[in-house]
C-alpha cells in the first residue's frame, strides 16, 4: 500500500487517480440516494471550503463540527485538514439536556469557528448555545466547487488532524490529539486486518462524529479507494433491516455496528421485509464499540444465514480513542472464537472453569494485536506483565497511539506513556480497560468499570448526582436480577456516544426515552512511582470497541 504524509495527500491522490468514481453516498430514510460525491468532487469542495476557512481561522486554531447526518461533514473535515485547522467533531447538542458535554468540550478546545450545514446554521438555539463563546459560524453545503488548489501549505505527518474527545462520564472530557501519522497508521492496520481493497464497499449508519463512523468507515474507505454508503442513525434505528438491504443493494463487503445494532436487526426481523436481500457479499461484519456478546452473534447468524450471511464474516474487534480507533481484530473469513469461563471468578478478575451451567459466562475473543502494534495484559497495582489466563489492564503500544491529550500534560504523561515494570525498553504504552491475557484478548462484560461512592460500587452515570442525570438514566433500562451481569446496560466505548432514536416500544432492554448509550470508563487505582516510571493516577482513558 502506498504511504502518504497526510490525509490531504491521500485525498489528492484519490482525486487524481479515481476522479469520477463515487467516493460517498448518503441515503435518505427510505433508502434513496440523496447526495453523492465523487473523489474529485469531495476534493474540490474541501479545497474551496478550506480557502473560506483560512479567512476565518489560522493554522492550529480549532473548529467544532456540528452537523446533522450527511456528506457536508466530510467536506468540512477535509477542509479543516487542508487549512491546517484542528477539527473537533461534536454530537449535535440536544435542545434540552441536563447532561451535555458540548460546553466542557468548547471550554477545553477554545474553538474560533463552528461549522455546520446551511440548514442548521440558521437554527437560533444552536447560535444561542454558543453565543457566549464568541464563536463565528460557517455554513457548509454540497454546491459544485470550481477545481483548483487552495494556496495553502500542506500539513506535516505529526500535525494534529483532529481532537477526539473522551466521554466525560467520570471527569471532564479530554481531547485526544490525533495526528495525521496516527490516523494513517491505524488506517493501514485496519486495511490489513479487514483485508480491504478498492472493491470493499462500506455501508455505515454510525454517525461521523463517532470514531467508528468516521475512521472505520468513511476514512478507511477513502484510504483504499472504495465507496462508502452512509445512512442516518435514526433511519437505522427505525428500520434496521434497511441497513441490510443497502448492504445487499450495493454489494458491500464491510458493515460495522455496536453489538446492540445486530440485536436490533434480529429483533426487528420480518421475512417479508427481507425479500430479495442477499448478504453473501458481506465479508466483514465488525462488532465493536461496546461489549460483544456471543449470544448476539449466534442469533444474528441463525436469523440471516438463510439470506446469504456467512458465519465467518462475524468480526469482533476492540479499540479505544487513545489508539486512534482499532487495537485488535481478527482476519477476513476467520470467524470468531469464544471461551466459556466462570462468571463468579471473572467478577473477581480471575479466570477459571465454570462450577456449573449457572456459573458459565461465554466470552468472545476480540482478535489479535494489529500489525506494528504490541498488546500487554498488566497488573494495574504494580505495572507488571501478567501471564496467560490472567485478567488485568490492556496496555497498547504502536504508531496509532496518540502522544497527548489537548492541554493536559500531566494526564498525557500518566495515561499515554506508561511503562511495564521490569521491561525498560523505552517503549511507552497507553492503558486501557480490563481484559484477559490470551492469544486473543477477551474484554469481559463483567469487567465493566465501577465508581466507588458511599461504600458502594456504581456504574459511572449512576455515580453522578441524580439531578445531573438524563431522565432515561434515572429509570432501569433492563430488569436485571442480582448477579446477572449480562443484563447490565450496554455502554458504548469510543470518542463519542452513538445516538439511538426513541423506539416504538420499550422491548429488548431499550426504553422509549433513551437517545444514546453513554460511554463507560473504568475505575483507576492510584499508584505511586516505580523504577523511573511516572506516577499513575486519575481517570483512565476511554476504550472504544472498534471504537
Amino acid at each position: 500500500m502506498e504511504t502518504f504524509p497526510s490525509l490531504v495527500s491521500l485525498l489528492a491522490k484519490r482525486a487524481a487517480m479515481q476522479p469520477d468514481e463515487r467516493a460517498c453516498i448518503f441515503l435518505g430514510d427510505r433508502g434513496a440516494e440523496e447526495a453523492v460525491l465523487t473523489f474529485r468532487q469531495l476534493h474540490d469542495a474541501a479545497q474551496a471550503f478550506a480557502a473560506r476557512l483560512a479567512d476565518n481561522a489560522r493554522p492550529g486554531d480549532r473548529a467544532i463540527l456540528v452537523f446533522p447526518p450527511g456528506l457536508e461533514f466530510l467536506v468540512a473535515f477535509f477542509g479543516c485538514l487542508i487549512a491546517r485547522v484542528i477539527a473537533v467533531p461534536m454530537m449535535m447538542p440536544r435542545r434540552q439536556s441536563a447532561r451535555d458535554s458540548s460546553a466542557a468540550i468548547i471550554a477545553d478546545c477554545e474553538p474560533v469557528v463552528a461549522l455546520t450545514s446551511s440548514a442548521f446554521a440558521i437554527r437560533q438555539d444552536l447560535q444561542a448555545r454558543f453565543s457566549r463563546q464568541g464563536i463565528s459560524w460557517l455554513a457548509v453545503d454540497l454546491a459544485p466547487a470550481a477545481p483548483g488548489a487552495a494556496d495553502l501549505p500542506l500539513p506535516g505527518s505529526e500535525d494534529v488532524a483532529f481532537l477526539q474527545y473522551t466521554s466525560g462520564s467520570t471527569s471532564e472530557p479530554k481531547g485526544v490529539a490525533v495526528s495525521h501519522a496516527n490516523l494513517l497508521a491505524n488506517l493501514e492496520m485496519i486495511r490489513a486486518s479487514l483485508g480491504n481493497t478498492g472493491q470493499s464497499t462500506h455501508v455505515n449508519w454510525v454517525p461521523l462524529y463517532h470514531d467508528m463512523g468516521l475512521i472505520l468507515n468513511a476514512l478507511e474507505a477513502l484510504y483504499v479507494g472504495a465507496l462508502c454508503v452512509m445512512m442516518a442513525p435514526n433511519a437505522f434505528t427505525q428500520r434496521p433491516l434497511g441497513w441490510l438491504r443497502a448492504i445487499s443493494d450495493y454489494r458491500a463487503e464491510v458493515g460495522c455496528s455496536p453489538n446492540f445494532g445486530y440485536d436490533l436487526c434480529v429483533d426487528r426481523y420480518r421475512a417479508e421485509q427481507m425479500q430479495g436481500v442477499d448478504l453473501s457479499s458481506w465479508k466483514v461484519a465488525l462488532n465493536g464499540a461496546e461489549p460483544v456478546h456471543a449470544e448476539t452473534i449466534a442469533r444474528f447468524i441463525e436469523t440471516f444465514a438463510g439470506h446469504g450471511f456467512d458465519p465467518t464474516a462475524a468480526f469482533p474487534a476492540y479499540g479505544m480513542a487513545e489508539a486512534t480507533l482499532l487495537i485488535s481484530g481478527g482476519s477476513r473469513g476467520a470467524g470468531h472464537v469464544t471461551r466459556t469461563v466462570s462468571r463468579s471468578a471473572l467478577q473477581a478478575h480471575e479466570v477459571a472453569a465454570p462450577a456449573d451451567t449457572a456459573d458459565a459466562q461465554t466470552l468472545v475473543g476480540c482478535g489479535r494485536a494489529l500489525a506494528g502494534e504490541r498488546i500487554a495484559i498488566v497488573e494495574p497495582d504494580d505495572g507488571k506483565r501478567l501471564p496467560a489466563g490472567r485478567v488485568g489492564e490492556v496496555w497498547v503500544n504502536g504508531p496509532n497511539v496518540a502522544r497527548a491529550y489537548w492541554k493536559r500534560q500531566e494526564a498525557s504523561e500518566t495515561d499515554l506513556k506508561a511503562r511495564i515494570d521490569g521491561e525498560d525498553d523505552g517503549q511507552p504504552f497507553v492503558e486501557a480497560p480490563f481484559g484477559r491475557n490470551d492469544p486473543q484478548p477477551y474484554i469481559p462484560p463483567t469487567a465493566q468499570p465501577f465508581v466507588p461512592r458511599d461504600n458502594q460500587n456504581y456504574q459511572p452515570r449512576e455515580a453522578q448526582p441524580r439531578e445531573a442525570q438524563p431522565q432515561e438514566a434515572r429509570q432501569p433500562r433492563v430488569q436485571a436480577e442480582p448477579g446477572n451481569v449480562d443484563a447490565l446496560p450496554a455502554f458504548i466505548t469510543g470518542g463519542a456516544p452513538v445516538p439511538v432514536a426513541p423506539q416504538a416500544n420499550g422491548q429488548n432492554g431499550y426504553d422509549n426515552q433513551a437517545d444514546r448509550f453513554p460511554l463507560h470508563r473504568r475505575r483507576r487505582r492510584h499508584r505511586g512511582p516505580r523504577d523511573g516510571a511516572p506516577p499513575q493516577g486519575g481517570d483512565g482513558p476511554n476504550d472504544a470497541g472498534g471504537d
